[in-house]
C-alpha cells in the first residue's frame, strides 16, 4: 500500500499541532509480501489484461452443479469471497445463463442433470466457453462406472478447459482461467486436451 507525501505531511502536521507533548506521527509501512501473494498478484495482473482485451471489462460465468459432491463447488464459490474477490478481475458468477459468457461445470453430469445442462448451454449467447472443474467433471471421477452418469462434461458439451483436482485449489482455477484465455486469444481451443498445472 502506498501513501502520498500529502498523507505523510498530514500525519506529521496533526502530530505537531497536538497539545500533548512527545506525540509522534505514526510510521506507515507497506505490508510484507509472501511469495504466494506475489504469484497471485502476477496472475491477477495478467488475467486482468487478457480479460479486458477479450471480453471488454468483464467475464460472466454461470456455475452448474451437475451432480457433484460440493467439494469443487466450495472452492469455486470461495473465489467470490472477500479473501479471493474474483470480482476485482472483472469475473462474476451470474444466476442466468443468458447473462453469461460461459459455464463452469462441476460433477459427473448425472442423467437427471444432463438435459438441464444442455438447456443451460443453449441459453448462453455465443461466443461461449465451458470449464470443467474437478475430477468428476473431467472423467466421472469415483462415479465413472455408474450407469446413471455421463462420464463428465466433455461427453455432453464441448469443453474448452479441464481443471483437474479433487477438488482443485482456487489458485489452480485462476491459473487455468488465465491459460484458457491465452488459448482463446490465439484462436485455438483445447481440442479435448486436459489442462495440467505446472
Amino acid at each position: 500500500m502506498r501513501f502520498s507525501s500529502a498523507t505523510a505531511n498530514l500525519c506529521s502536521t496533526s502530530a505537531a499541532a497536538s497539545s500533548v507533548p512527545n506525540v509522534r506521527a505514526p510510521v506507515l509501512r507497506a505490508p510484507s509480501r509472501s511469495p504466494e501473494a506475489d504469484a497471485e498478484r502476477r496472475l491477477a495482473t495478467a488475467l486482468d489484461a487478457k480479460l479486458r482485451r477479450l471480453f471488454g471489462r468483464s467475464l460472466k460465468l454461470r456455475v452448474v452443479s451437475a451432480g457433484d459432491c460440493n467439494g469443487c463447488a466450495a472452492d469455486v464459490n470461495v473465489l467470490g469471497t472477500i479473501g479471493w474477490d474474483i470480482g476485482r478481475f472483472g469475473i462474476q458468477f451470474v444466476a442466468s445463463p443468458r447473462h453469461a459468457d460461459g459455464l463452469i461445470v462441476m460433477g459427473p453430469v448425472t442423467e437427471n442433470m444432463r438435459l438441464a445442462l444442455q438447456k443451460t448451454w443453449e441459453a448462453v449467447p455465443a461466443p461461449k466457453l465451458v470449464i470443467a472443474v474437478g475430477a468428476c467433471a473431467i472423467s466421472g471421477g469415483i462415479y465413472a462406472a455408474h450407469p446413471e452418469q455421463h462420464g463428465g462434461a466433455g461427453n455432453v458439451l464441448p469443453v474448452d478447459l479441464y481443471i483437474p483436482g479433487c477438488p482443485p485449489h482456487p489458485l489452480t482455477i485462476l491459473d487455468g482461467l488465465l491459460r484458457l484465455l491465452g488459448r482463446i486469444e490465439d484462436g485455438s481451443r483445447t481440442g479435448g486436451q486436459p489442462y495440467l498445472p505446472e
